[in-house]
């Protein structure tokens, strides 16, 4: 196979006039020929290396006037003479050849352009062609993910290395009626098709509720109306029974750090929730875990007696220094506030889904149970099916929101990093509203400081334990900046606010920092794409999904002119009354 640049010196648009690591400066003598040269267009150069051409974007076009020297009044005067400069980061090599494999391209300079170098657009025929080998990603066409067509050449169909795009972990950024959900459920849709595929996706609104097929599984977060229908696991509801909470989520929850004994609180809780793990053991025969068990351990313990015990400690009286005399035990009137909260959340129908999912969730199987139907991806492993698992936690409250997402993240961390290498299946967590959830540390309260510390390890540990994180936001800059840190892949469409276009460009190369400019300007639907998974940072136009999101803008103008009007209200009083929405 021939290469697919076979330029002539006819060809040449201008030649390499300054050289500076990986940006270079090109004269373009024919100011004709800047029509050809566009900013964010693609340009070919001449490697130094015989068999190979350099690839770069094109930054920045100028043309500066010279004014000649002054003549004498009886001289004619030279016309003025005009200076057309292009800057070019360069992206990439082309190589005719490597090994057997014709027409390659990589992601690295193994040279740069000689100065006076020829300087080539990349546009008709050859820019089909070459689209088509950025496309191909090599032999091994399994790895390929399809995201839509390229805006340089809409012939030339977009993919994106699915391997990478999820071992390096990714962000998928965008204002509202952008098309980051339509991406999102476009990346989705692909990854259920696989046979072995294995995804949770954190549906916080319902909104990827339409997202049907055999490669999906729907689940929720029980709210109120199933809790009295008796909804189980069967049914695709689940019970995050509270025994899961870790010491510091369980003191977040229960304990007000405003309160002058918080402190005693927090010892106490935590003494009396490890006997009641110890107790729990000894009556289920696994005397073997209590010696290894710790408070964080997921051991299931009765509630009831941890309450019992805490109003025992708070009106508990003891020997005092004289016989037959008795004064307050160190915890007395201590604990009323804890117990209180304890008893409020027990109570609380909003929270059913942590403290009334019945004896099943005390069960010491159950654990088993919920991760095989959750993080299972295999069809042979434990039972599970596999797939895209779409879990709606739009019933749960905003106040707990962190604490819940993120007990579910680190329920898959901990079965990844507790499962032997060899029979690892990978999973990957799309975070959509992730702001919600992994913000910034300065922003963050007790539950979501404890939501942060979770989504950081995984953002930093994930990868060595097959865990991958897509991590889904309209407002970028109040994401954790250490999480979005780890994030080596990018796909950011429209955003019009100045600090989320910032945290967009920081996260760019800096010899594409230009390509944040084009924020503000993309099309709904198109999208910036660049990182590890993309062998080419470049423009892309979002195919359409098969089942489009729930998450369209609301047409109000329509809607205010049709003639028949909505008679909502009676159903949404209904709703909120039962902290439930009944379709």
């Amino acid at each position: 196979m021939s290469s697919i640049f076979s330029y002539q010196d006819t060809d040449t648009l201008g030649t390499v006039r300054s050289v500076d690591t990986a940006t270079v400066i090109v004269h373009v003598p024919i100011a004709e020929n800047l029509r050809k040269l566009q900013v964010n267009r693609l340009a070919v150069l001449r490697s130094s290396k015989p068999g190979q051409h350099l690839i770069g974007i094109i930054q920045k076009i100028s043309r500066t006037s010279i004014e000649g020297e002054q003549p004498a009044e009886d001289d004619d005067s030279p016309p003025p003479t005009e200076l057309n400069l292009v800057r070019i980061a360069l992206i990439g090599t082309h190589l005719e050849k490597r090994g057997t494999d014709a027409n390659v391209f990589v992601r690295t300079l193994e040279a740069v352009p000689d100065i006076d170098a020829k300087c080539f657009a990349l546009e008709g025929e050859v820019l089909t062609r070459f689209m088509e080998i950025i496309a191909s990603i090599g032999e091994n066409t399994a790895q390929r993910l399809s995201l839509g067509t390229y805006t340089l050449d809409e012939t030339a169909e977009a993919f994106l290395n699915g391997n990478k795009f999820f071992q390096r972990h990714a962000v998928i950024v965008g204002g509202t009626g952008s098309g980051k959900s339509w991406t999102t459920a476009k990346i989705l849709e692909q990854v259920s098709k696989l046979p072995n595929a294995n995804a949770i996706i954190f549906d916080l609104h319902g909104e990827y509720g339409p997202l049907q097929g055999d490669g999906f599984r729907h689940f929720k977060i029980a709210g109120p109306s199933d809790l009295d229908a008796g909804r189980s696991l069967e049914d695709g509801v689940i019970h995050l029974p509270y025994w899961l909470l870790s010491y510091d989520a369980m003191v977040s929850m229960f304990i007000d750090r405003s309160d002058n004994n918080a402190p005693n609180q927090a010892m106490v809780i935590s003494r009396s929730v490890i006997e009641a793990k110890q107790a729990y053991l000894s009556a289920k025969d696994e005397e073997t875990l209590i010696d290894n068990f710790t408070i964080d351990s997921p051991i299931p313990f009765d509630l009831a007696a941890v309450l019992s015990k805490l109003e025992e400690l708070d009106t508990q009286d003891v020997d005092g220094a004289r016989a037959g005399t008795t004064k307050a035990g160190e915890f007395k009137g201590k604990l009323g506030r804890l117990i209180q909260r304890l008893k409020n959340k027990q109570t609380d129908r909003r929270l059913g889904f942590l403290f009334q999912g019945g004896e099943l969730t005390l069960d010491f199987d159950w654990l088993e149970t919920l991760s095989s139907a959750l993080i299972a991806g295999s069809k042979d492993q434990s039972g599970g099916r596999g797939g895209v698992k779409v879990v709606n936690f739009s019933e749960v409250p905003s106040d707990i929101l962190p604490l819940i997402v993120s007990l579910v993240a680190k329920l898959a961390f901990s079965i990844q990093q507790w499962t032997p290498n060899k029979d690892r299946h990978p999973i990957a967590l799309f975070c959509d509203e992730a702001h919600l959830y992994i913000p910034e540390r300065t922003s963050t309260d007790s539950s979501g400081e404890v939501s942060v510390q979770i989504f950081e390890r995984i953002a930093k540990e994930g990868r060595k334990y097959g865990l991958g994180l897509v991590v889904i936001s309209q407002r970028p800059s109040e994401v954790n900046r250490t999480v979005m840190s780890q994030c080596n892949n990018l796909i950011a469409m429209r955003l019009t606010n100045g600090d989320d276009q910032n945290v967009v460009r920081r996260l760019l190369p800096d010899s594409l920092g230009g390509f944040g400019d084009l924020l503000p300007i993309l099309d709904t639907g198109e999208a910036l794409v660049v990182g590890d998974a993309a062998l080419l940072p470049t423009r892309i136009r979002i195919a359409e999904p098969d089942n489009k999101p729930d998450s369209a803008t609301v047409a109000f103008w329509e809607e205010w002119a049709t003639e028949e009007g909505k008679d909502s209200i009676s159903s949404a009083v209904a709703n909120w009354r039962r902290q439930s929405i009944q379709l």
